[in-house]
């Protein structure tokens, strides 16, 4: 199976990370890659990539890079496929960094971007654009937010039984 989703990381350190991104599309089985890329040290390496990642098949391309965090942008610059960023928190700034570099894009070259080490929610946005053209995946993505819904609403039952001397509910 080829894969439709590609999650490039600027170091393998950045692997727990996104690791989230990666669980998530196995449940909702999504074909995807993973790859380490640097923008700074394998500059070659990434252009090449961006270029020929529509021509192999993939429809969205997860980004996550820290400190300078060039990455993202550097493969939207090269690609019209949809970029999303993910910006790593790092040991200075805290991911700020980051945040502010993928977020702070020319015009004309978007990254959409999420959460500082919100890869999980690159994950999901990544098949919400997938499943505006697969009836199937949109049908799983559709039961992945009821069973989040139904999880606060247990959850909020489960606060009903919890016991406090001035506790009114």
């Amino acid at each position: 199976m080829k894969p439709i989703v590609s999650i490039i990381m600027g170091s393998t350190s950045d692997l727990p990370v996104m690791e989230k991104a990666a669980k998530l599309l196995d449940e909702m089985q999504v074909p995807f890659e993973m790859n380490a890329l640097s923008a700074h040290r394998t500059p070659e390496a990434v252009e090449e990539f961006a270029k020929n990642a529509a021509g192999r098949g993939i429809k969205v391309i997860i980004a996550a890079a820290g400190m300078a965090a060039a990455l993202p942008g550097v493969i939207a610059a090269s690609t019209t496929l949809p970029v999303i960023g993910v910006p790593i928190k790092g040991a200075v700034l805290d991911g700020v960094d980051a945040l502010y570099s993928i977020i702070q894009m020319p015009p004309g070259i978007p990254v959409a971007t999420v959460a500082i080490n919100g890869a999980m929610n690159a994950a999901i946005l990544a098949v919400q654009i997938i499943a505006l053209s697969d009836a199937e995946l949109a049908t799983k993505f559709a039961g992945y937010k009821t069973s989040l819904k139904n999880k606060i609403v247990k959850a909020n039952e489960e606060l009903k039984e919890v016991k406090y001397t001035y506790k009114t509910n």
